[in-house]
This record gives structure tokens, C-alpha cells and sequence, in this order.
């Protein structure tokens, strides 16, 4: 009974620490806090055979926009939780948010787990209007799901960010939730099991990811907080030195950076969009660190 007691204390810890897309709370404001017009909700279908219904969140289509901003955004999958970024997005920039697969609204209704399948659902997308570039960021583990992108649509996607990027290496927060998630799957809410799910199943398609990751020619750039207990800033440091990619640490920020340090996130925004207009060099870390989850994330191949 203690050790059960101790795994409902760790997923509910973890549920405190994101909340759900329906709580109305400081933290992390959804559409609803915002001014109407602001941004809308849409619905497009997904580019698979299953053609799923894919729920999204976006600023309304902006005629001096240049960059369109596409957010493959973590697991559990809440769009809402991007509200402050939308918000904040400057007018010549438009953005899109989606609920991928397997989340909220979005179908199908179990989870997931192939990340090129999510890849590729998710790749309507990318269709900017005419004349617009396309920056697509991979927030956590929509980091792998937004790499494969990159490398699978090359003519639509001209630069990347990876947001506290996901790539198995687990900080303590990570290790307990996943570790509880696991043994209570069969009791967890819908987003909660589609989330253990896809990511108990992450490992074994990571060399794909690292195949994809060393051949993309856009400019890519790491950005992450330095008080991240969910994916240590070790491992960005040490994936953005072994391929040489820009690295914006942001202090005090932690996993979240669309709720704690939207101005940050939006500066590593532009240094992505920078690089790919020419106007700024890659910048990646001076010196390459030991691997920060030995135990449990996976080796650079």
C-alpha cells in the first residue's frame, strides 16, 4: 500500500507541475484568458492514409507575415498551453499550434507511438502561404516527432528549434513520473496513458532520429532552462556540441519555457530564423559535457 501510495504521490505531483489544458490558472493561461481575436481554433486532417481529425491553435492568418512558427509540442499534447506564446507572437510572424495525434480532441484515440507516422500527420502543417518560410519547433519529446520533419520535408522546412528537447535523457521529475506512469497505466486518464505509451516506446526508434538530426542542413537552434528537472540542460549541451548547433540557455527557466520565459523562447525563435536568413553564424557550446542520464538516456550515434 505504501508503494502505491508513493506512485499516486508522484503522477499527482507530476499533474501539479503541468496542470491540465482545462485549469484556470497563473501558470499556464489558455486561449480563453486572451482578447476574442487573438488566436482561433481550427481543425485540419492529418497527411496520413487514416486522415485523423487534428485539432490546432493559431493566430489568425496575418497578411505581413513572413515566418510561419509550426509547434510539435510535448507529451501529454495540450496546444492550449502555448496561449502565451500565440499571444505574443509579433505581427509579422503567424503560428501554429496542434493537439498531435492521440491527444485532447485530436483522433485517433489511442496513442501514437510511431514517431515518422507522427511526423508525417502532422506535416499539413507546414503549408504556408506562398512566399512564407516555415521554422518548425520540436518542444520536448515533440523534439524527435519535429526533427523527422525537418529531414522528411526539407523544401518546407527552412529552420528548427528544439525546445528542452526530449531524447530519452531523463532528469529526476522525468524518471518518477514515467516510472509511476508505467505501473499505473491501466488507471490513468486517456492523454496520461497516450503519453507513457509514446514514450516507453521512443528508445528503440531514437537511431532514426539521430540519423535524421546529423543530416539536416537548416540551422538549428537548442534552447533550454538551466533548472530543467525534467530533461537535464546537459544533454542539449552535449547534442548541440557533438553537431554543432546553437545553445540559448535560459536561466532560472525549467521545462516549460512557453509559461515561464516566453520572451526567451521567442529570442531563440529569431536566432533560428536569423541563421536562416543569413544574418546570424551558428553558435554551439565551447566544450561537449559527460553524458548527464548514463543510466537511462540513450548514447549519440
Amino acid at each position: 500500500m505504501r508503494g502505491f501510495l508513493s506512485l499516486s504521490c508522484a503522477l499527482a505531483l507530476g499533474a501539479c507541475a503541468i496542470g491540465t489544458p482545462d485549469d484556470d490558472n497563473d501558470r499556464f493561461p489558455t486561449s480563453s484568458a486572451y482578447p476574442a481575436g487573438t488566436m482561433e481554433r481550427i481543425e485540419f486532417t492529418a497527411s496520413v492514409p487514416e486522415a485523423w481529425r487534428i485539432s490546432a491553435l493559431r493566430t489568425p492568418e496575418r497578411a505581413e507575415a513572413t515566418w510561419r512558427i509550426v509547434i510539435v509540442t510535448g507529451t501529454p499534447s495540450w496546444s492550449e498551453y502555448w496561449a502565451p506564446v500565440i499571444a505574443a507572437m509579433p505581427p509579422n510572424r503567424e503560428i501554429i499550434v496542434a493537439d498531435r495525434p492521440g491527444f485532447r480532441t485530436s483522433e485517433p484515440e489511442g496513442a501514437v507511438r510511431d514517431l515518422t507516422k507522427q511526423a508525417d500527420a502532422l506535416a499539413a502543417m507546414l503549408d504556408a502561404p506562398e512566399g512564407d518560410r516555415v521554422l518548425v519547433v520540436g518542444q520536448s519529446f515533440g523534439a524527435p516527432v519535429a526533427t523527422l520533419m525537418a529531414a522528411r520535408y526539407p523544401e518546407r522546412v527552412h529552420a528548427v528549434v528544439l525546445m528542452s528537447p526530449y531524447f530519452g535523457d531523463r532528469g529526476p521529475t522525468a524518471r518518477r513520473m514515467i516510472g509511476a506512469g508505467r505501473l499505473l497505466h491501466a488507471i490513468l486518464p486517456r492523454d496520461m496513458r497516450s503519453s507513457i505509451s509514446e514514450v516507453v516506446a521512443q528508445t528503440n526508434q531514437l537511431p532514426r532520429v539521430w540519423e535524421a538530426l546529423r543530416g539536416l542542413d537548416q540551422p538549428l537552434v537548442f534552447v533550454h532552462g538551466d533548472d530543467d528537472t525534467f530533461v537535464p540542460l546537459e544533454a542539449s549541451q552535449r547534442i548541440a556540441a557533438e553537431y554543432g548547433h546553437t545553445l540559448v540557455t535560459v536561466p532560472g527557466g525549467d521545462h516549460f519555457l512557453n509559461a515561464c520565459c516566453v520572451p526567451a523562447l521567442l529570442t531563440a525563435f529569431e536566432q533560428a530564423i536569423a541563421e536562416a536568413e543569413g544574418r546570424q553564424s551558428a553558435d554551439p557550446p565551447a566544450r561537449q559535457p559527460a553524458d548527464p542520464d548514463p543510466a537511462h538516456g540513450p548514447t549519440l550515434q
